[in-house]
């Protein structure tokens, strides 16, 4: 968990086209389709229309009409860890790709085209968290930040920051900003001077059943009633709700399992 989180932007601002590096999207792959867009769309006001099938059944959640994340369903045979996964803008997804392979990540999935909607691929960088890569034609992705209900951050928890974090500055060009601590491993990822995701190295507590991963903040009207909401829907609480400078923040997990956290921030 980290102390050290960027602002994502004001009041319900609405993108277009992202910056190469910029996260653009967030994506869950379930189980239960149904049952998950239950839960996310009672916790956030969510409403779903179909996305493109390539990767089997998807969804887009919309909120007031804007497209703020993607749910689509595992194959029965597919036992994946369930998990958010940002997705990071490019403009030439299969020279990313090629890039995250000659710096020591893997590609998993594509690049392939999602219908006319753009062109995407799922790595994963050298210490095994998994990410996607988003090339945009009629799909620009997440089209509306800084209101409840959408992602507000995107934080990698992993080992140690320091050679990680070269990987995603050689495949994104990013540029860093350590926190300077003894005893806090965070490092700020900025484009064009703004920041855009975290790093954070917590070592050996990492979860075991997990690993390094990369995990999505959500903004909220309040932390507090939210994971009260996230219990009586079958998620649990895996840290309460607590004050930092850049809000108050909880992390929880969905009846499948995938951990997001929850944020209000002070505006």
């Amino acid at each position: 968990m980290t102390e050290a989180r960027g602002s994502a932007g004001p009041n319900g601002e609405t993108h277009t086209r992202h910056t190469p590096g910029t996260p653009c999207w967030v994506s869950l792959m379930v189980h239960g389709l149904t049952a998950t867009q239950d839960f996310y769309g009672s916790l956030f006001g969510w409403e779903f229309q179909p996305g493109p099938q390539q990767l089997g059944p998807y969804s887009r959640a919309l909120l007031d009409g804007h497209e703020v994340a993607g749910i689509g369903q595992l194959p029965s045979d597919r036992h994946l860890p369930i998990a958010w996964t940002p997705y990071l803008a490019s403009d030439d997804v299969d020279l990313t790709a090629e890039t995250v392979r000659l710096c020591g990540g893997t590609i998993g999935v594509g690049p392939l085209d999602a219908a006319e909607a753009g062109r995407l691929a799922i790595g994963s960088d050298p210490s095994g968290a998994v990410f996607g890569i988003w090339q945009t034609a009629e799909h620009y992705g997440t089209t509306l930040t800084g209101v409840p209900g959408t992602p507000a951050w995107n934080e990698l928890l992993t080992f140690e920051s320091a050679s990680v974090a070269k990987f995603y500055e050689t495949v994104f060009a990013y540029e860093e900003e350590p926190v300077v601590s003894a005893d806090f491993d965070y490092v700020t990822l900025h484009i064009d001077g703004r920041p855009v995701a975290g790093i954070h190295g917590v070592g050996h507590a990492l979860p075991r059943d997990q690993g390094p991963h990369w995990l999505t903040y959500f903004e909220v009207v309040d932390t507090d009633d939210a994971v009260d909401h996230v219990a009586h829907l079958g998620g649990h609480t895996l840290k309460a709700p607590h004050d930092t400078a850049h809000g108050r923040l909880a992390i929880v997990s969905d009846p499948e399992g995938a951990r997001f956290a929850l944020v209000h921030s002070p505006h």
